[in-house]
């Protein structure tokens, strides 16, 4: 096959600048051959090099006392003690989703699975973070089919619980959906695998499944925004196999066991290339394949093509030579192929071998970590202007607009599609707070949550950004979890914009002042640039995936308001109504500025929360639709009615951060009086329980006729 030439547009449509093509010249002292050209736009596309975020990132917090592992490998690793250790990270598939729903939203679940086990954990948690375009927009129904189809299709067959998670709905997702997928997973702390090759001349594994054409250019892809051609990119989505991944891991799992890997690392975006290149450069070697050894499922495929493919559950793995034996008949036995494709070489090349021909032969370091790096322009975003008068409705009228539209209404039509008691572990499972799994084996359980409010974000990136990670903070104290580390999923739109670079920057400083605060650092992530369609970004969202420790299970909160509870708020309440939830769902506006976040305060009312854990029966983080829709989920999970005190819609609907509502008996609720006088905390009674109906402002509505409207308005919008 006659490789096309070399020319202006087939640069660009590599995602190649003028520039760095230019810079590719100087690195190589020629022209690139077609596959080098493939290799440089995989390895140099925003979603393999982070070229525009990069600057920014290095300004998170990443470090403390739990830290095993921060970012930089394919997941984060947190000590929890007991020689345990637990691997997490979330990550988009973005664009591949709204291509092609059900195998973009799968892969992107059997991706972020292969992220925590080639770290040589196994999973025991999922999550997901979905945002959807409006529910009349005419694509919205099959991508809700179709995502949520496609990630539970996935991990129902892999056979890992989905504990957590959140669904959106908003106009600027119309052209361009969110699936931000999270996974964690166990692992011994003293047995975590690392992706940095070692060694001169040790063997390059292949193991997995066989590579075919599926996914080719998916990395780059993923980096440029939609438009009217985006039906020809189609090909460039992944296909999945759960079964083959499932094999895959307890495959990997006992190889690692058997002492034969020196590194491994997954094959996800960018397929063979990023792999080997990110082994090669992070153990300071070179890395020479020869393709023609590479397992395939199609015929003739090219040098361009096995090096780009983005084929599912694969692995590349330095060997120990000794081992070559035990660890092939592993594979056999699992059904995977197992091929050494290559070995380590000492100097800095990537040399690349296809029937007996030098397809390419690149310096391996200038493919990686000397990639472009950008400080693009940014500006500010403006102050918000002020909240303009909200007006005074029926509160109840307001409840119901709130618990009948699709972003609060009960999400139990999607996890019911979700697998969420396999491998027996689930404390509790999805649909109000954090979703809780015991550490098997021991008395520890571990909390996760996702979290982030893009409408602030957009309004306020500092603010915002510092929200996402106290909301994720908050979800795991009101679940008795001693919160830990943080992941994020940071998708924003086009980086070349100085007012989105602006939202990026923002939001980048407060996630950092937030986890600095909240000692909660983070140890892994994703970045996902370029969400937009024919130049309409997508609302601004950095997923935060947190993840907390309770040190046994006799401290989890998860107990239910009964008859005669009071009702309590931890933390001050101003009435903010800007941004909030009640404005964009009763009165259709988006105006006014986010929550200012007092980060001190909420570490001492989370503080204070987790010390009197033993009076609280239940609790419940106070975030969108402020006060009165926690009471609403609060009666509805406890089937009781209850009546609040506040009347005005400031008081009822405000979301003032750092806030809890946490409903206890009353000799309790004097024993948590006295305790926050103690710790500086304000706590005010807000109710009581009792009764069937909900009672707030003056006007009440049976909670029979409530819940009937939050049950039922996710399945009469989608299904």
């Amino acid at each position: 096959m006659t490789e096309p030439a070399i020319t202006p547009e087939l640069i660009a449509a590599h995602g190649l600048k003028p520039d760095e093509y230019a810079r590719i010249l100087d690195i190589i002292g020629r022209e690139p051959n077609f596959t080098e050209l493939g290799i440089f736009s995989a390895m140099w596309n925003e979603h393999c090099s982070y070229k525009s975020s990069k600057k920014w990132l290095r300004t998170l917090p990443t470090t403390g006392p739990q830290v095993i592992c921060g970012p930089g490998e394919n997941a984060g690793v947190i000590d929890i003690g007991d020689g345990q250790a637990v691997v997490f990270k979330m990550e988009s598939h973005n664009h591949p989703s709204y291509i092609e729903p059900y195998q973009g939203a799968a892969t992107g679940v059997g991706g972020i699975l292969r992220d925590v086990f080639t770290m040589g954990a196994r999973p025991i948690a999922a999550m997901n973070a979905l945002s959807f375009g409006t529910k009349d927009h005419p694509k919205t129904r099959q991508l809700v089919h179709g995502v949520i189809a496609g990630i539970g299709g996935y991990g129902n067959a892999f056979g890992v619980p989905t504990v957590g998670g959140e669904v959106r709905f908003d106009r600027a997702y119309n052209g361009n959906c969110l699936v931000n997928a999270f996974a964690a997973g166990l692992a011994d702390a003293d047995a975590i695998f690392y992706s940095a090759a070692s060694g001169v001349g040790m063997p390059v594994v292949y193991l997995g499944a066989k590579t075919g054409r599926d996914g080719v250019g998916g990395a780059t892809m993923a980096s440029a925004e939609f438009d009217d051609t985006i039906e020809e990119k189609r090909p460039t989505v992944q296909v999945g196999d759960p079964f083959t991944e499932k094999r895959l891991l307890e495959a990997c799992l006992e190889l690692m066991a058997s002492g034969a890997v020196i590194s491994i690392q997954d094959m996800g975006a960018a397929g063979l290339t990023c792999s080997a290149v990110e082994m090669g450069d992070k153990g300071g070697l070179g890395i020479k394949l020869i393709l023609d050894h590479v397992p395939q499922r199609e015929s003739n495929m090219t040098a361009y093509e096995m090096m780009l493919s983005e084929s599912q559950e694969r692995m590349l793995m330095v060997l120990k030579p000794s081992m070559e034996a035990v660890a092939r008949a592993i594979f056999v036995k699992w059904d995977l192929d197992f091929a050494i494709v290559g070995e380590t070489i000492p100097e800095d090349r990537f040399v690349i071998i296809h029937g007996n021909t030098v397809k390419a032969d690149l310096p391996l370091s200038k493919l990686s970590s000397e990639a472009p790096e950008y400080d693009r322009p940014w500006v500010p975003t403006p102050p918000a202007p002020a909240l303009d008068p909200v007006p005074e409705v029926d509160p109840i009228d307001a409840l119901k607009a709130l618990i009948g539209s699709p972003n609060y209404c009960s999400r139990a039509w999607v996890y019911q599609q979700y697998d969420h008691m396999v491998l027996a572990d689930t404390v509790l499972a999805p649909g109000l707070g954090a979703g809780v799994v015991r550490v098997h084996g021991t008395t520890k359980a571990l909390a996760f949550t996702s979290d982030v409010t893009p409408r602030y974000v957009k309004a306020n990136p500092v603010e915002g950004g510092k929200q996402a990670v106290a909301e994720a903070w908050r979800n795991l104290v009101a679940v008795g979890a001693r919160p830990l580390a943080a992941t994020d999923n940071l998708n924003f739109g086009n980086p070349e914009k100085p007012e989105i670079m602006g939202q990026f920057v923002g939001a980048i400083q407060g996630i950092g002042a937030a986890c600095a605060a909240l000692d909660m650092p983070i140890v892994s992530g994703n970045v996902s640039l370029y969400n937009e369609t024919d130049g309409q970004a997508i609302l601004p969202t950095p997923t935060i995936g947190a993840v907390g420790l309770l040190d046994s299970l006799d401290d989890l909160i998860a107990g239910k308001a009964r008859d005669g509870h009071v009702l309590l708020v931890a933390g001050a309440t101003v009435g903010h109504l800007g941004q909030s939830a009640l404005l964009a769902e009763v009165f259709n506006r988006a105006d006014g500025d986010a929550p200012p976040v007092d980060l001190e305060a909420e570490r001492r009312v989370g503080a204070f929360i987790l010390a009197n854990r033993k009076w609280i029966t239940a609790c419940s983080d106070l975030s969108d639709g402020g006060l009165a829709l926690a009471a609403f989920e609060m009666a509805v999970a406890g089937d009781v009615g209850i009546s609040l005190e506040a009347a005005s819609m400031a008081m009822l609907f405000g979301e003032d951060q750092g806030r809890y509502l946490i409903a206890t008996s009353f000799d309790k609720a004097e024993a948590l009086m006295v305790a926050a006088g103690q710790a500086g905390v304000i706590l005010h009674t807000v109710g009581r329980v009792g009764g069937d109906s909900l009672r707030m402002g003056g006007s009440a509505a049976p909670l029979a006729e409530l819940a009937r409207i939050w049950r039922g308005a996710f399945g009469a919008h989608f299904a």
